[in-house]
């Protein structure tokens, strides 16, 4: 074999750099490591593994270049040139064959290639065969003629449409018009979006909004209801008529846009994409060892950030993401690498040999570190963190993509639970720590079925009279197998699964359904339930929180909503808003923890509060340094300046709580007093008790 690229026909040409038009490609062994080395060079591809109606399909995809793969498929390539010959002509593109025995090259010559491109090759010679395709095509266009032949085939022989941005009306080409069963070919936009269920229309949306912006071919799919089928729309821009034009077809999953292979938000391939790549690598016994080493990388806490600062925002930061890691993967050089969105927020990177573990290291540090940088979100700056978890299979045991992805998830599983470090490579405790995790994962969605989730209460008394005069509503969660189960553990589960609105919104019921039901003696008691970012970014939060109060028939005035996490709250005015509107229908208002990572003096500012609760941690410094000291004395005199009254959690020794009273604190809670009760152990204690222990 001859390493090579040429111009058939023209022995040298000038390397220009690629635009950004599609490429359309048909490779009938490799497409799945070809596409994303394609796509590396600035390209996007509409990636096909079969030669049925192939000119009609390059027409229709807008590209200015074809590549048709004859690696190990001789016969079907020589018969794929001759199919698209006529169509690459009259259109004015290029025509590159890959080939793998330079002694076929007449036979590519004489079917209709213009370029070829001789294996092996790298990211290097692809760019420079592209270079020289795309100089045959420019020649050919001659000012711009070819490009309007091009769109005029595209849009008489093709499914397609063409919208100016400002204008209502999409005009369509007679095939679609026919295909989605209207009679003229100038329709309202809203009725392709009719044909779409409403989470298809944001990414449609979003996908030209996407190359408004950036001038970048994208595709987005969907399955219509109308039609019973899933349809792809490829878009672009066409500069001579100054509107967006989208080519439609069928989508039978065999020729879609490879950088969007299931992940339209992101423009990476899905998970059965990279597990299909990464089976190929271990079960190919030519390869070094490690075949293929998998780092899994998932964002910390994303689903809280997307509940705070809302869905667009969440999905640009992880289309961020995604690019963030194209660009580290492609400085380290690797030659055989795979990217992909497994999950909302997590990505698969798959390296391929020659690869080393030290290599996969140094890959995982600095992804975490290209992570760390915050994003921008209008004024607003979202910090973000990752872990990474790396795995491998070498040597003995079982050598299947499978395993492979559930050894990573066990790592990245042991990187976000773990005291130490942000990447984590797979060890035998880590694996069957990761697996612990996931059953809990499972068990949580059951216990709320099965009434595994208790509800305790710890006092709030006042310092001065030592009366509890209330209570913090906190969650328990009795495991059948691992026993009692504290918030922590609980709330950490939930967030690992997507499942913290729903436990919040349990939680919240419960308590109240409880206190509504204690008796007369306890009708003084003021009752606490935590609030979250995720629970006020909801719709209609203030609406559905206060049916919950009414409907377990808990008096309103006798209600405390803390505000938890408040540092993720992204629109601080807006939930100012709802929390004054929680106010004005009697209930009052707390911020939780203040002191730690999640709250800050800006909170304090801009929501209206009643109570300022300062976290344990502050509590245990009071009794340490004067410089402690004078922290915890500026927080409660800030507090008093502003109106609110303090709270103290975590109040263990009498010493802390002689000290909080000097200073001006107003309550506490913790186990000097009380461990979190249930119910009745509570009504018990409230009976004539006195707390009063103030020296």
């Amino acid at each position: 074999m001859t390493k090579g690229v040429g111009s058939i026909g023209a022995a040298a040409a000038s390397a220009a750099a690629g635009g950004q038009l599609p490429l359309f490609l048909i490779s009938f062994r490799y497409r799945n490591e070809l596409a994303p080395l394609i796509e590396r060079t600035g390209r996007r591809v509409i990636a096909a593994r079969r030669a049925e109606a192939a000119g009609r399909r390059f027409i229709a995809s807008g590209a200015t270049i074809a590549v048709i793969d004859a690696r190990d498929a001789e016969e079907e390539a020589v018969a794929a040139c001759a199919a698209m010959a006529a169509a690459v002509g009259s259109a004015g593109s290029a025509l590159l064959v890959i080939v793998d025995d330079i002694a076929s090259l007449d036979r590519y010559l004489a079917a209709g290639a213009t370029h070829y491109l001789a294996a092996p090759f790298g990211e290097t010679e692809m760019r420079i065969a592209l270079a020289f395709a795309d100089r045959h095509a420019e020649r050919l266009a001659g000012g711009g003629r070819a490009a309007s032949v091009r769109a005029a085939l595209r849009l008489s022989e093709s499914e397609a449409w063409i919208w100016k941005p400002g204008d209502r009306m999409v005009t369509l080409s007679a095939a679609l018009a026919d295909r989605i069963g209207v009679a003229t070919e100038t329709v309202p936009m809203s009725m392709l979006f009719r044909l779409m269920d409403r989470e298809s229309r944001r990414l449609a949306r979003e996908a030209i909004d996407r190359l408004l912006s950036t001038g970048r071919s994208t595709a987005f799919a969907h399955r219509s209801r109308a039609l019973g089928e899933r349809l792809a729309h490829h878009i672009s821009y066409d500069e001579e008529r100054h509107a967006v034009v989208a080519w439609v077809e069928v989508d039978r999953r065999d020729d879609e846009p490879a950088g969007e292979d299931g992940d339209a938000l992101t423009g990476l391939p899905a998970v059965d994409r990279i597990r299909q790549w990464v089976e190929r690598r271990l079960a190919d016994d030519q390869l070094a060892e490690p075949r293929c080493i998998l780092l899994m990388l998932g964002i910390m806490r994303f689903g809280l950030v997307n509940a705070a600062f809302g869905r667009p925002t969440g999905d640009a930061v992880l289309q961020g993401v995604a690019r963030r890691i194209e660009r580290v993967i492609d400085r380290i050089g690797l030659e055989h690498t795979m990217i992909a969105r497994t999950a909302g927020s997590e990505f698969a990177i798959a390296l391929g040999a020659p690869v080393t573990a030290d290599t996969a290291e140094l890959i995982a540090n600095r992804l975490v570190e290209s992570v760390a940088w915050p994003f921008v979100s209008g004024d607003s700056l979202i910090p973000l963190s990752c872990r990474v978890g790396i795995a491998a299979i070498d040597g003995e045991g079982r050598r299947d993509a499978g395993t492979l992805f559930q050894r990573a998830a066990a790592a990245l599983a042991a990187a976000k639970h773990g005291d130490t470090g942000l990447v984590r490579a797979l060890d035998a405790d880590s694996e069957a720590e990761a697996h612990r995790r996931n059953q809990l994962e499972i068990d949580l969605r059951r216990a709320l079925d099965h009434d595994q989730i208790d509800i305790l209460f710890q006092p709030q008394v006042d310092i001065r009279s030592g009366q509890i005069m209330g209570v913090e509503a906190l969650a328990r969660w009795r495991h059948p197998q691992l026993g009692e189960l504290g918030a922590v553990p609980l709330f950490a589960t939930a967030a690992r699964s997507d499942f913290v609105v729903q436990l919040s919104t349990y939680v919240q019921q419960r308590a109240l359904e409880v206190a509504a039901s204690w008796p007369e003696h306890m009708g003084n008691l003021r009752l606490s339930v935590n609030v979250t970012a995720a629970d006020i970014a909801q719709p209609n939060f203030v609406e559905d929180f206060l049916s919950r109060v009414d409907k377990a028939g808990f008096p309103r005035d006798r209600l405390t909503a803390e505000v938890t996490e408040s540092g993720l709250i992204a629109d601080l005015a807006g939930a100012a808003g709802l929390l004054a509107q929680l106010r004005g229908a009697g209930l009052r208002v707390a911020i939780d923890d203040f002191g730690t990572g999640y709250s800050s003096l800006a909170y304090l500012k801009a929501l209206p509060l009643d109570y300022l609760k300062i976290d344990k941690t502050l509590a245990e410094d009071i009794t340490g340094s004067t410089r402690d000291r004078i922290v915890v004395r500026g927080v409660i005199e800030m507090a008093r300046s502003l109106g609110l009254a303090v709270i103290t959690e975590g109040v263990e020794t009498k010493a802390q709580l002689s000290l909080l009273a000097r200073e001006g604190c107003n309550y506490y809670q913790g186990y000097l007093c009380s461990p979190p009760i249930d119910s009745g152990t509570l009504e018990a204690m409230v009976v004539g008790k006195s707390m009063s222990v103030v020296e």
